[in-house]
């Protein structure tokens, strides 16, 4: 890959100090897994079209997705899936560049997050700072369309960011993180330079359908790893009142109202798959009881 050497602007002398005038040189891969996202990977890879290095790892999609991710310019691998952790490592296995950003199918990269992981990356520059190796970006949730801007779904940081070789997601069923070797910082919007937001958009839920949809895989994937937590006994209090106390938590303490209706069907189906999550472990621990028995 071509190093490529941006010659800082005269502003950053100002604000970094007298050897800001020196040449950039770093460069950056985005990885991506997929499957059948063609409703999502142009936006997605449109969105960073300014990377060195697009990484596509694919688990057999039959829709148009390898076809449009080679057509803008991204690599693509085939693989089994193998897990969401495993399939997304195997991505940042194959990227070459000095950082790496790690998106899902289904998010873009606005342009204020564009110039802001440019300018972070300056941070790299170890005669101003103290190097770090991950950053936390805000993440902005759509469902239905609509940016869910209250009840703490926003700014909805995730560690995505990272120096190559520091970074390698967490094995888990479902919601995999990130775990860093090294010193993580956060982006936030008094970070940026102008009147854009660094946010990563997140085109979560488009259809109630697509919502339902991944709640039903969602909560099979945490109820198993309820199970394994010793989380499987038939609970009142994880089934009825859990679900009902997060529902009044985040709509009314945390402001989930002001969404307006998209809001209120949003924290309603999500205290409806934390109920669903743990009748799905006692289902899972019972079968497994009658099986041994």
């Amino acid at each position: 890959m071509r190093k490529r050497c941006v010659l800082l602007p005269a502003n950053f002398y100002a604000e970094f100090g007298p050897k800001s005038f020196i040449l950039w040189c770093v460069t950056l891969s985005v990885a991506i897994i997929t499957k059948n996202e063609e409703a999502n990977i142009r936006r997605t890879l449109e969105s960073v079209r300014w990377a060195d290095e697009v990484i596509i790892v694919d688990s057999g999609s039959t829709d148009r997705t390898c076809e449009i991710a080679r057509e803008l310019g991204a690599k693509v691998f085939v693989e089994e899936w193998k897990g969401f952790a495993a399939q997304k490592n195997s991505a940042i296995e194959k990227c070459t560049g000095d950082w790496i950003l790690s998106l899902d199918a289904d998010e873009e990269v606005s342009p204020g997050l564009s110039f802001a992981i440019i300018r972070g990356l300056r941070a790299d520059l170890r005669d101003f700072f103290e190097p770090f190796a991950g950053l936390e970006l805000p993440r902005k949730n759509l469902f239905l369309s609509h940016w869910i801007k209250y009840g703490g779904f926003y700014p909805d940081r995730k560690l995505r960011l990272f120096k190559k070789g520091t970074g390698r997601f967490k094995e888990a069923l479902v919601h995999e993180t990130i775990e860093i070797n090294g010193n993580t910082e956060r982006l936030d919007h008094d970070s940026l330079m102008g009147e854009q937001t660094p946010d990563l958009i997140h085109h979560a839920y488009p259809t109630l359908s697509s919502y339902i949809e991944h709640m039903n895989s969602y909560s099979s994937l945490g109820a198993e790893m309820a199970v394994a937590k010793g989380q499987g006994g038939f609970s009142i209090l994880n089934i009825v009142v859990r679900p009902l106390a997060t529902f009044i938590y985040n709509y009314f303490f945390r402001l989930g109202f002001l969404d307006g209706r998209e809001g209120l069907l949003l924290h309603l189906y999500h205290c409806v798959y934390v109920s669903w999550k743990y009748a799905k472990a006692w289902e899972i621990s019972r079968t497994k009881s009658q099986a041994a028995g």
